[in-house]
């Protein structure tokens, strides 16, 4: 039976950068999906951090990307762009996530098939889409950038997020020994059952906590969300040789007080990176180890996405602001109740 695709959608957009309030459900152009890429009718939509950043107007993106937020997915397909050598199109009317390079917040979006993997087994639309952004950046800056391996200990800034949610069970299922920081015992008590060491850093220093936990050695790896405020006591805290991987400035981007000689005498890696601007080939990659090593685990229950709440995509606003409290722990979806 032949799908039928809407000349316009409905999407959050927004006017000017601002406060949550500039986000309002608007009509514009239904995408056609480029060569590679395939249409996606969106039936949940995930919440993060970059979105928020694009939200304010400081972080723009790529060329050739969407101007809508949103960079993950989970829905079905309903068509097809054009075949590239080497790309394989999930079949019409299969239901997959994907990363998105933006236009998530919208009833279809189009994004590489490279960048899309089924549904884990028994999942429905909201846990699929708590899946790709957080999933593919843990992978790539834990196991592809910072090399973490089995025995090593790391260091998860923000456990409770769902960045941190989810780096927590990859690094132990992947045997690593992870460590994480909270700002409250509840929040801590939920990374202590997914597997971490919880260091409250409203009451401890988490630099004495973190040597204590490792018998003054310090841990190999560092994931770090918080930015400057935390460059000089993140190094303090890494291991000989350790690796600190930093992924987002919450706290600020000015670093002060930092010893060049302690990254010398340490041999110590300090390395920044952002997924969006990356290539659909490094993407693509990222893809296929997480159908290797993840999916089965996702897929046994082994792993799952933590999940806080969701909203209607009319209530992006609410979403938002939610994010910014900083109040939740784990995933926010945003919803398309008409699309499933």
């Amino acid at each position: 039976m032949a799908i039928t695709i809407p000349d316009e959608m409905n999407a959050i957009v927004l006017d000017d950068p601002g406060g949550p309030d500039v986000l309002h459900l608007g009509k514009v152009p239904t995408p056609t999906p480029k060569p590679g890429e395939i249409l996606v009718r969106v039936e949940a939509c995930g919440v993060n951090r970059p979105d928020i950043m694009q939200r304010k107007g400081l972080y723009p993106p790529p060329p050739g990307a969407s101007p809508l937020l949103g960079l993950e997915i989970a829905g079905t397909v309903v068509a097809h762009g054009s075949p590239v050598a080497g790309t394989e199109f999930p079949a019409i009317g299969s239901k997959v996530c994907a990363l998105t390079n933006g236009g998530g917040y919208a009833d279809y979006c189009a994004v590489p098939a490279s960048q899309s993997l089924p549904w884990p087994e028994h999942y429905d639309a909201v846990k699929a889409a708590a899946i790709p952004e957080t999933f593919f950046t843990v992978w790539s800056n834990l196991f592809t950038t910072a090399d973490l391996k089995k025995g090593e200990t790391v260091l998860i800034h923000g456990g409770a997020g769902g960045i941190g949610t989810a780096a927590i069970q990859i690094a132990k299922a992947m045997g690593a020994i992870p460590l994480t920081t909270v700002s409250d015992p509840e929040k801590g008590e939920l990374c202590e059952k997914l597997g971490a060491t919880v260091i409250n850093y409203k009451t401890d220093d988490f630099v004495e906590k973190t040597l204590e936990y490792t018998d003054g050695k310090g841990v190999d790896v560092i994931l770090d969300i918080i930015g400057g405020p935390y460059f000089s006591r993140n190094l303090k805290s890494l291991a000989m040789d350790g690796r600190l991987v930093i992924i987002a400035f919450q706290g600020g981007a000015k670093a002060e007080d930092v010893s060049l000689t302690r990254l010398m005498t340490k041999r110590l890696h300090v390395t920044g990176t952002a997924l969006r601007p990356r290539s659909t080939e490094y993407k693509a990659a990222v893809a296929q180890a997480l159908k290797s090593h993840i999916w089965p685990l996702l897929n046994t229950g082994v792993l799952e996405p933590i999940i806080h709440t969701t909203f209607p995509l009319a209530e992006a606003a609410e979403a938002h602001r939610l994010m910014e409290s900083s109040s939740h722990s784990g995933k926010i979806i945003l919803t398309h109740p008409d699309q499933n």
